[in-house]
């Protein structure tokens, strides 16, 4: 293994934790939204948008903090090889990919509750269409 194996990964993990930047900066802009739409007739959709945005949330800090790790330890991987250590910069390198496939797979399961909680917002909207239709009857 050389230094180029986890030097490949670099732009990668840094684009990686860029867009994870990106969709906390989301989840904060929903969250004052939300604020601004408390009303009695949307307590309900608030609730469940709550719920939702708590979880993501949590992801979004777990994204983060593995995406942190695996970048982390692919630099030291780079320094361990650096030095001459190939077994241990193998094994750092080999964590970080770990790492790095944790933070990938909250990323899904963050965009699953992402795409449920459009899913709630475009039931409200379906809800406040149709009785708007029947009050016009």
């Amino acid at each position: 293994m050389t230094l180029t194996t986890p030097a490949l990964l670099f732009p990668a993990i840094s684009l990686l934790l860029l867009a994870y930047t990106n969709r906390f900066l989301v989840l904060a802009q929903l969250i004052r939204q939300l604020k601004q739409m408390d009303t009695e007739e949307d307590h309900a959709l608030i609730a469940r948008q709550i719920s939702m945005l708590r979880k993501r949330i949590l992801l979004t800090k777990r994204m983060q903090a593995y995406g942190v790790l695996s970048f982390f330890l692919c630099t030291m991987s780079m320094f361990v090889l650096f030095v001459g250590a190939e077994f241990a910069g193998a094994i750092a390198f080999g964590i970080s990919l770990i790492l790095l496939s944790i933070s990938l797979l909250y990323s899904l399961y963050e965009i699953v509750i992402s795409t449920n909680a459009i899913n709630v917002e475009l039931e409200s909207f379906e809800a406040r269409k149709q009785g708007e239709a029947g009050r016009q009857e």
